[in-house]
């Protein structure tokens, strides 16, 4: 394996990486109409009913859009991939959502949505830190979704 960009953590072992609990904060830009949100939180990582396999990914917290604060939650299901170091993600009803590889730090997935194309880019900083980048494209849909995670230590 090459060594990864400067400010990049590769992740050889996704399983390892992800659990715990992870301080979330997302900012939702909608391009078209200069609209700013921003949703703060928690994701925790954690086991799944047994004796099924992967990770839950859990995500609440508060979403402000426009002045309004209202809760805001998702969960995601995270299966073994064929590496160490990747997932199948999928959505908690079961349709799948994107792969995902942390092997050098970085990648970049699609996933089209009727209409809308979401594409993403993973990035992990260092140990306690990674983000991603979402963008959305569609007939009625131009933003930009940052997040970043911080390991806040608590499980």
């Amino acid at each position: 394996m090459a060594a990864a960009p400067v400010g990049l953590r590769p992740v050889p072992d996704l399983w390892a990486y992800l659990p715990g609990t992870w301080r979330t904060v997302r900012t939702v830009r909608d391009l078209a109409s200069g609209h700013e949100g921003r949703f703060t939180g928690v994701t925790v990582f954690g086991p799944p009913p047994a004796p099924e396999e992967g990770l839950v990914q859990r995500e609440d917290g508060d979403f402000v859009w426009r002045g309004v604060s209202r809760p805001a939650g998702r969960t995601l299901r995270l299966l073994p991939g064929p590496t160490p170091s990747s997932a199948d993600v999928r959505f908690a009803d079961g349709r799948e959502f994107h792969a995902l590889d942390l092997a050098e730090g970085r990648f970049t997935a699609a996933h089209p949505c009727a209409a809308d194309l979401y594409e993403g880019e993973f990035t992990v900083l260092d140990a306690d830190h990674w983000r991603t980048v979402w963008r959305v494209r569609g007939p009625a849909k131009d933003l930009v979704l940052t997040t970043g995670y911080a390991r806040t230590g608590g499980a």
